[in-house]
């Protein structure tokens, strides 16, 4: 959540009269992330959140905010996006689609605890049979041919060892791509960023998912490993701690229960998680793009990671 594109309250007085919610009376760019531009913006009806898109387009949007409706309206604790007058739910700002959706009570819980992590797990798992029969179908944009493409980007940047990681990964990768047990695995929309800052928080309350925009059509094996990779390590060496683990899993495992197929599964889907956003770190730190608010994350914690990953065995799924 960088501004890539500046947005003024002036900007915005007329715009947002199509939508029903009064005028705004305050707007703030938000610092974190790295892919669209995002606000906070207080209007006579409350409090929201502006996002306008810089790389989705508004063909492929749709399923995002249709995403977060259908799953809202089935339970599952997500922002609610806001339609126009007209009934769209995203709209042209400054020549780029923008939308905005209701704001989460709470805030990120940085420091998660075995009971913050079960709640997580629970509701991932809800949310995953939530989407279930959600009708429209997009792959995950960050998947596997995504990696592909960006590996040959970013291996002029690194040093001789993480080459030689990044394209042994890269090979075990396409490999278990190409098996059954990869092909038979359940799948579904996943949210696919599942991280720390991504969910709130009242206490131990959870109050929300939110930032659906790398959702996809993709393994729910490999949302959890996304998950897990963020909510149940020590930061500082990227080891799984077995407590945070089985609280999440176990969560999970109750509300959807695992099938002998991703137990087979879950190493190298912790594998493909760590490499996804160790490789979408790297592009960001060395191909960046200007941003009035933007901070590359460091790509070498989660090199520390995979590497942690392919050294260790997995913790047992169920």
């Amino acid at each position: 959540m960088a501004v890539f594109t500046p947005v003024s309250l002036d900007d915005i007085r007329q715009w947002i009269t199509q939508f029903p919610l009064g005028q705004p009376l305050a707007l703030k760019g938000i610092p974190s992330g790295i892919e669209n531009s995002n606000f906070f913006i207080t209007t006579e009806r409350g409090e929201y959140v502006l996002t306008v898109f810089e790389k989705l387009t508004f063909e492929q949007l749709p399923f995002y905010l249709n995403l977060m409706r259908h799953l809202a309206e089935r339970g599952v604790l997500v922002p609610a996006p806001i339609a126009n007058a007209d009934g769209a739910l995203i709209v042209a700002l400054h020549g780029k689609p923008a939308s905005i959706v209701s704001k989460l009570e709470g805030s990120s819980q940085m420091a998660p605890q075995p009971a913050h992590c079960a709640a997580v797990g629970a509701m991932l798992a809800r949310m995953h049979l939530a989407a279930r029969d959600f009708p429209l179908q997009q792959d995950n944009l960050r998947g596997l041919a995504w990696w592909n493409a960006t590996t040959p980007e970013v291996l002029p940047f690194l040093s001789d060892s993480n080459a030689h990681l990044l394209r042994a990964e890269m090979h075990f990768q396409d490999a278990f791509a190409g098996c059954a047990t990869y092909k038979t695995m359940p799948r579904g929309p996943v949210h696919a960023d599942l991280f720390r800052n991504n969910v709130m928080f009242s206490g131990e309350r959870l109050t929300g998912f939110f930032d659906f925009y790398f959702a996809g059509c993709d393994s729910w094996l490999f949302d959890v490993a996304v998950t897990v990779n963020d909510w149940c390590i020590d930061v500082a060496s990227g080891v799984l701690d077995a407590a945070r683990v089985r609280a999440l899993l176990d969560a999970y495992h109750a509300v959807r229960p695992f099938g002998a197929g991703e137990q087979t599964a879950w190493q190298p889907m912790l594998r493909a998680a760590a490499l996804r956003f160790w490789l979408s770190r790297l592009y960001d730190f060395h191909l960046p793009r200007e941003a009035e608010m933007l901070t590359p994350h460091d790509p070498v914690h989660f090199e520390r990671i995979l590497r942690e990953r392919i050294a260790t065995p997995a913790p047992e799924l169920f």
